[in-house]
């Protein structure tokens, strides 16, 4: 008799640890700003923003320093993210030509299937038909930052008074408050913030009159060995437009933000940005001095536009604590790209080079992932959609590119990937060569294509900066030909059948061709 009960309390012990109580699946919160850099977050070590906002998603959860994306530009950012493929899988290679199949395969169809309430608020930039959404409520195109209009499922479009990150902030809490509580959610929020033309609410027009900002160490780079830097179209020198980016406007201007404000916003706008002008008509300044005066102005613009975005970020965070739904809910905060603020003169994006192609990303998961956790991890974009799916306990399809990062996260692995791989389409746009490429821990390597055909290597333990192209230097013919090797393996790893064919394409290792 003794024996029986004894070997019943074994198998009730048995049972309780092999069948734990079954976890809620977490709800998602994906937070994608535009254009907003590493460099102007705190959590990064930012000496020119403070983002307190955004640090708290790093404070409770993990600071990823290596995150990078699969092509720096607005539209195909996002479509990797949901896609989880790259973009000559998902067929959104460029903003200027591309259209988003948004019937093909997303993994927040997949997490509808297993029970989610899906729904994307904001910035959206694949077109007019979100699929894998039980709601949406996006921005035509790019949108506005000034009284915007939003495309809302089953309505159709609406006008609203107010600053952009307010309105998409207020619209996810709308759609919060009325979902259905005993389902797990699934919420994209996509700011405006911070892309061109950088345009502040009104009530942080002020906010950083009084700084000067240190130029980068860089910023009056020659470009040499580089041509196809040499060739682009993006400094604040002689790209960067007075009026239209930084509103020094005619009295008469036809900008489609500001004609959209109401006469008592235009007031508020005008009282800021006037006096500016009117000052620097007076300082009729030339060469250097007014390239340095345009780079100021530029900074204080952009990061005054990031104010609302990350004020706005703390109202997610405040209304997932008001409501008990912080503990059981990922949050994650990304760019869609990295941006130029002064390197090697610049502004935009789209280059390989680190600030364009790295990106902020930090994660908070609850009971999952230790806060305070920092991470060196090499992480793409790419990388999103099976992590979520890998969160939700749901299976990832087949198809998908992208690897799950909760077993780095999480210590069950080591490391993350050992080859970030690239590929940027656009053509025209900047002047930019389309290129591809791959980085290691310490080496680039960049094959450019189209308008400046060469190739480009990075020591970027010597030369974090990129200002040295080493491609073709004897001493670093061994690396060359073993990045080489590992660019050909990452090609052929993600099917990029264009770029092996460019690849194979004979040009010189010392002389550039130019198309």
């Amino acid at each position: 008799m003794h024996k029986l009960i004894l070997w019943g309390a074994m198998a009730l012990v048995m049972v309780s640890c092999t069948k734990p109580k079954e976890q809620k699946p977490p709800n998602i919160v994906i937070i994608v700003s535009d254009d907003h850099t590493r460099q102007a977050v705190s959590a990064y070590g930012s000496t020119i923003a403070q983002t307190p906002n955004i640090d708290r998603i790093a404070d409770e959860g993990v600071l990823l320093t290596n995150a990078y994306v699969t092509n720096s530009i607005c539209g195909p950012s996002r479509a990797v993210l949901l896609t989880g493929k790259y973009s000559h899988k998902n067929g959104f290679r460029r903003n200027s030509d591309s259209k988003f199949e948004s019937d093909q395969d997303q993994f927040v169809k997949h997490l509808q299937a297993a029970g989610y309430q899906t729904a994307w608020i904001g910035k959206y930039h694949l077109g007019k038909d979100p699929q894998g959404f039980d709601h949406y409520e996006i921005l035509p195109g790019q949108g506005y930052y000034y009284n915007p209009d939003f495309i809302v499922k089953d309505s159709g479009r609406v006008n609203r008074t107010g600053y952009v990150s307010d309105l998409v902030e207020d619209a996810a809490e709308n759609w919060l408050d009325r979902r259905e509580d005993d389902k797990p959610f699934c919420l994209v929020i996509g700011h405006k913030a911070t892309h061109r033309t950088w345009m502040p609410d009104l009530q942080d027009l002020d906010k950083y009159d009084e700084v000067t900002f240190p130029l980068p160490d860089n910023f009056y780079d020659d470009y040499e060995g580089r041509q196809a830097a040499m060739e682009q179209d993006m400094t604040v020198d002689k790209t960067m437009i007075l009026g239209y980016d930084l509103k020094m406007y005619a009295e008469d201007t036809k900008d489609g933000n500001v004609s959209r404000l109401t006469p008592e916003q235009r007031a508020k706008f005008d009282a800021h940005y006037k006096p500016i002008h009117r000052e620097l008509d007076s300082l009729n300044l030339s060469g250097k001095d007014l390239v340095e005066w345009k780079y100021q102005q530029y900074m204080r613009d952009y990061l005054a536009t990031a104010e609302s975005m990350d004020r706005n970020i703390g109202r997610t965070l405040d209304y997932l604590e008001a409501h008990g739904l912080d503990e059981n809910t990922i949050v994650i905060y990304t760019s869609d790209q990295g941006f130029y603020l002064g390197e090697h003169g610049w502004f935009d994006k789209r280059f390989m080079y680190e600030e364009s192609f790295s990106t902020p990303m930090m994660m908070k998961y609850p009971g999952v992932i230790q806060p305070g956790t920092k991470s060196d991890a090499m992480v793409m974009n790419l990388d999103i959609a099976p992590t979520m799916l890998d969160a939700a306990n749901v299976e990832i399809p087949e198809g998908i590119q992208g690897e799950s990062m909760l077993p780095v996260l999480t210590g069950e692995e080591k490391q993350g990937r050992e080859v970030l791989y690239y590929h940027y389409y656009e053509v025209g746009e900047h002047n930019v060569s389309p290129h591809f490429g791959i980085k290691t821990d310490r080496y680039k390597l960049i094959r450019f294509y189209n308008q400046v055909v060469s190739w480009e290597l990075f020591d970027l333990e010597e030369d974090p900066k990129e200002m040295h192209n080493v491609y073709g230097e004897e001493h670093y013919q061994k690396v060359q030909e073993e990045m080489k090797v590992k660019l050909l393996e990452a090609i052929k790893k993600y099917e990029d059948t264009e770029a092996e064919e460019l690849f194979h394409e004979d040009i010189s290792s010392t002389e550039i061709k130019r198309k």
